[in-house]
């Protein structure tokens, strides 16, 4: 079985598409549990989705209720929760093409390959530097998770061993959350990329600085630079490196203040 973590935060107007690309999964429905968090949603969301509950009583909806605490603890929610030897995250504004968890599961589940975490590229994008694609795989080290992340959550399927290795996100992380797990989940366990988008993220709209939590760019970059030095503090990187992360987060924060300054100044003309 596959448990799907769904965080909720006012999310009315994609959650059913969201929903509904799960529901067209081609290994069917019989094969998830989907445990959603409404993480005090103020908007239509929970009469939305205890709607779409009744109308599709053949699948295995949890809906659970939590006080606002951001995306990090309502996904720490549903992970304890989740009974599934697979776990797979899905944000309520991303859609999964039907074939997604099909062709996750094949390289998932080949013994030859050993993957313990699997990522797909998303809304058409390749697969850029410092990750190298080889027979359709692009492997996830902790050295290249440190210069780019390429693992959108929604994305993402592991094996269940993670949650008793590694643990779960940071409670109180809202940016950048996504990395920091993922840095902590490459210490033991051997993560790649699928070289298949099999993901429609935001509607398809850009990565950063259009909507969602990415959009606050200052934000993110605090994010990072809290990732980087948590991982100085638990001695996976040392000082020189630290110094140089440091400065390297806020350069990639300034150049992408300036494209994002550039695309709203192209789309308003």
């Amino acid at each position: 079985m596959i448990s799907v973590i769904v965080p909720l935060y006012n999310a009315e107007k994609t959650v059913v598409n969201a929903l509904n690309s799960i529901k067209a999964q081609t290994i069917g429905t019989e094969n998830f549990e989907i445990i959603i968090i409404n993480d005090g949603s103020t908007d239509k969301s929970k009469m939305i989705v205890e709607s779409y509950q009744k109308e599709n009583p053949e699948i295995d909806i949890k809906f659970v209720e939590q006080p606002n605490g951001g995306v990090s603890k309502a996904r720490n929610t549903g992970l304890k929760l989740a009974k599934g030897s697979y776990i797979a995250l899905l944000d309520a504004d991303d859609e999964w093409l039907p074939e997604k968890i099909e062709r996750q599961l094949a390289y998932l589940q080949n013994g030859n390959l050993k993957i313990d975490f699997l990522a797909t590229r998303r809304n058409g994008n390749e697969i850029l530097l410092p990750y190298k694609v080889i027979n359709n795989l692009a492997e996830i080290t902790f050295s290249k998770l440190l210069i780019r992340n390429e693992a959108q959550p929604s994305t993402v399927v592991f094996k269940r061993k993670i949650l008793e290795n590694t643990g779960f996100f940071n409670d109180d992380q809202r940016h950048a959350e996504d990395l920091n797990y993922w840095m902590k989940i490459s210490q033991n366990n051997t993560m790649y990329i699928l070289n298949e988008s099999l993901l429609i993220a935001d509607g398809g709209k850009r990565t950063f600085g259009v909507s969602g939590l990415s959009a606050n760019l200052s934000a993110m970059e605090e994010g990072f630079q809290r990732n980087i030095k948590e991982m100085y503090a638990a001695k996976r990187i040392n000082f020189i490196r630290y110094i140089f992360l440091k400065l390297f987060y806020k350069a990639k924060y300034l150049l992408l203040l300036s494209r994002t300054f550039y695309y709203k100044r192209k789309n308003t003309n």
